[in-house]
């Protein structure tokens, strides 16, 4: 069932991205500087090493203009046209303050969003590349960045330092910060099994659901954080799903308008899943039969209060948090973290997963894997 693209690197693959457009254009970007770009069929339409030959640590095209692809490398962004791969077309030097992890556009293609290694998050306005806000709170790597759907002013970012911020980019602090680290403790109080390993659940890749309002957060726990927002951008709900048995390193939302909240991860332990979180109690209202677990992060409210410089607008989530917490009976954080019914498909890979791509291609729903290799692997999401 799966598919390699071969020889379109000669160094391991750290990044996948696909072009909105009819066209379904993809593109991988390596260690090295190397950047390929595909057609549908697994073809190699070109090959470039970009300047300076720093990694090629992720690859975006934009929803505005299928014809223009960033890449960043080192602390720059390279635009690049993916039919004619001579040579950067724009160069944003400096677009990081250090090392560049990963990229997102908004809706509009107005806006690029850069996360960098010093936990900063830039966002630089579209065409030109001038930086409009920079955005600093993480106090670690800022490792992902994801713009939420039809609203092109709110970014959400996940750092390893364990936090996940959504900002809205007329300020410079943001809306609301959940701890993941804080949410763990939490749980290990009462949840600790024998023989389980718990790794410190950093913060690898954040994704947004079409909606807008579902967020998926994979970590090095193995676990996917999930947070649903709710109307005035607050942070309504959050659990999550215990989906690698090491770090999971990837999760990507499926663009699919019929099931909206199919989810695909990857992660150290060698597996690509499929999840369907339609009937997650976080993500469907009607399950509010089952206590919200906001109220479980009781190491955050001391946590804050060591740290005024903490985003006021958090607060009324704290006093509520409070309200709730003595209700709620030990085993109501499990509820919301099990997934009683597992991944709809489990593909085991075998090879720590950098980057997964969900696309569609010749009209077949799959996920673009790249590894620890020089070659890409594409399996058909059958449940699709």
């Amino acid at each position: 069932m799966a598919r390699q693209w071969s020889e379109g690197h000669s160094t391991p693959i750290l990044c996948v991205g696909a072009s909105p457009g009819p066209e379904g254009l993809l593109a991988s970007g390596s260690e090295g500087g190397e950047v390929t770009v595909w057609s549908q069929e697994g073809t190699i339409i070109g090959r470039l090493t970009l300047p300076g030959e720093e990694d090629s640590t992720s690859v975006v095209f934009s929803p505005a203009a299928p014809g223009q692809l960033y890449v960043s490398h080192g602390d720059a962004v390279s635009v690049l046209d993916p039919r004619n791969l001579r040579g950067p077309v724009e160069e944003y030097q400096g677009a990081g303050e250090e090392e560049i992890n990963a990229l997102a556009l908004n809706d509009t293609g107005s806006a690029l969003a850069v996360a960098d290694d010093s936990g900063a998050v830039r966002v630089l306005e579209l065409p030109g590349g001038k930086v409009s806000r920079t955005l600093r709170r993480h106090t670690n790597i800022c490792s992902s960045v994801a713009f939420r759907p039809h609203r092109p002013n709110n970014l959400l970012s996940a750092g390893l330092d364990m936090q996940v911020m959504l900002w809205g980019l007329q300020k410079t602090r943001p809306l609301w910060t959940l701890s993941l680290q804080d949410i763990a403790e939490d749980e290990d109080d009462h949840q600790q099994r024998p023989g389980q390993l718990f790794n410190p659940p950093l913060a690898h890749c954040v994704s947004v659901a079409s909606c807008g309002n579902i967020v998926g957060c994979a970590a090095e726990d193995g676990r996917v954080h999930l947070m649903r927002i709710g109307s005035g951008s607050k942070l309504e709900q959050q659990g999550a799903v215990k989906a690698h048995s090491q770090g999971a390193s990837q999760a990507h939302f499926v663009n699919l308008p019929s099931h909206p909240y199919w989810l695909v991860t990857g992660g150290n332990d060698g597996l690509v899943a499929l999840w369907d979180l339609s009937k997650h109690p976080v993500v469907a209202p009607e399950e509010k039969a089952k206590p919200r677990v906001v109220q479980r992060r009781k190491g955050k409210n001391k946590t804050k209060r060591k740290e005024p410089s903490q985003d006021k607008a958090e607060t009324p989530l704290k006093v509520e948090a409070e309200k709730e917490e003595a209700e709620v009976e030990e085993e109501a954080a499990e509820d919301l973290t099990d997934d009683k019914s597992g991944a709809k498909l489990s593909i085991s890979h075998g090879d720590k997963v950098n980057w997964l791509c969900p696309v569609v291609l010749r009209g077949e729903h799959c996920v673009v894997v790249a590894d620890q290799s020089c070659s890409l692997t594409v399996y058909p999401l059958s449940h699709l």
